[in-house]
């Protein structure tokens, strides 16, 4: 294999795919990004055998072919080259060592063979459906906080997107539906149903998977095409495709822990209210995070206390008609909720001191957020 790719090409793929690589890898072809050369382009891939990614740029092909590479290693050499110089990969004799070239630099790097790289991007996956980059990137945003990262409730760890319908108060409309809970937290986001998506199994997409998506909508294309079967998942853009396996396990029934019978509304400020938990919250505890939420007519009082560091209160005026009602909440999870509402009210609609409550965006009906109270 002989080519010759803009540097700043390279980088950017490279970029890309060695995200994917565990830094410790017991078996040392996993370290390796996958480079195959022939037509006019380079393609570029790597895994965990749980997630690959392949990405094409354009290159000068002098000789065909391919080999695999340290990963991380020729990702740090060619992000130290010089802006705008052009880089030179050849593999020549057994294949053993490729030569890197650049100006006056020249790297050899030790290569495994390419029939040791696993694939993972084979097999069919039957249901296809696009999504613009900005709705996809939504989904995301507003449920990726809540995913849990504990490894032994394994099946909360990733958002579930599956199809669904609105209740029928709210028209029975099929929406496509992401959720993600860690047991203390809920988030719960949709949207129209695309054409293609109805059908469709209800998955697990894994936390890793979602987050390279996330890093990788914002350079995307306006559309993007989303495959999935029962295991995996396959996202394609611009020129590159991510392929995952799904967590194999069963979603619990989150609409169980949606309260159906809270009756107090609370309407507050949101960017007010999130500015003043963020103060009162200097003051909690780094273990427990909690703020007190006293409401009456009229007023929010927030308070946290420590026996470490004093305490701390401040009041909004906020639209609240019931009667009054204290209840603590850990104030990371408050402001995690907050920063997804993009109007400007935010809804809470509690029950009492010891019941989850509901927090909405007010002028956006598709998201919905629980939040489980704790004791202050």
């Amino acid at each position: 294999m002989n080519i010759i790719i803009e540097r700043a090409a390279l980088l950017r793929s490279l970029g890309h795919v060695q995200s994917v690589v565990e830094r410790r890898n017991t078996i040392p072809i996993l370290s390796n990004v996958l480079l195959r050369a022939k037509e006019g382009e380079l393609s570029l891939a790597a895994t965990d055998m749980d997630l690959e990614m392949v990405e094409t740029v354009p290159a000068t092909i002098g000789r065909p072919g391919g080999t695999t590479a340290p990963a991380h290693t020729l990702y740090d050499i060619v992000r130290k080259l010089p802006d705008g110089s052009q880089v030179e990969l050849d593999v020549s004799g057994d294949g053993s060592i490729l030569t890197l070239r650049s100006g006056r630099s020249q790297f050899k790097l030790s290569c495994l063979p390419v029939e040791d790289f696993p694939q993972l991007s084979g097999g069919e996956l039957k249901h296809s459906f696009g999504l613009a980059a900005a709705d996809l990137r939504a989904l995301i945003d507003r449920t990726r906080f809540a995913i849990s990262t504990e490894e032994t409730r394994y099946y909360l760890n990733g958002i579930y997107v599956h199809a669904a319908r609105t209740a029928a108060a709210t028209g029975d409309i099929p929406v496509l539906r992401a959720v993600a809970t860690d047991g203390h937290r809920l988030a719960r986001v949709e949207m129209p149903l695309p054409d293609g998506a109805d059908g469709i199994p209800g998955v697990i997409v894994p936390r890793k998977t979602v987050m390279e998506i996330r890093k990788l909508i914002d350079e995307a294309a306006d559309r993007i095409e989303i495959s999935l079967s029962e295991n995996k998942i396959r996202f394609a853009f611009d020129q590159i495709i991510v392929t995952s396996k799904l967590i194999d396990g069963t979603f619990p029934d989150y609409e169980r822990v949606i309260p159906v019978g809270n009756d107090k509304v609370l309407e507050v400020d949101a960017r007010l209210f999130a500015a003043a938990v963020d103060r009162v919250a200097t003051i909690s505890t780094e273990k427990s995070r909690a703020v007190k939420l006293a409401v009456s007519r009229g007023t929010l009082t927030l308070s946290a206390t420590s026996p470490e560091a004093g305490s701390a209160t401040e009041e909004l005026e906020v639209n609240y008609q019931d009667t009054p009602l204290e209840i603590g909440f850990n104030s990371r999870y408050l402001l995690d909720i907050t920063q997804q509402i993009e109007g400007e009210g935010a809804r809470f609609t509690l029950a009492d001191a010891a019941s989850p409550t509901i927090i909405r965006d007010v002028a956006d009906g598709t998201a919905l957020y629980v939040l489980m109270p704790m004791r202050v």
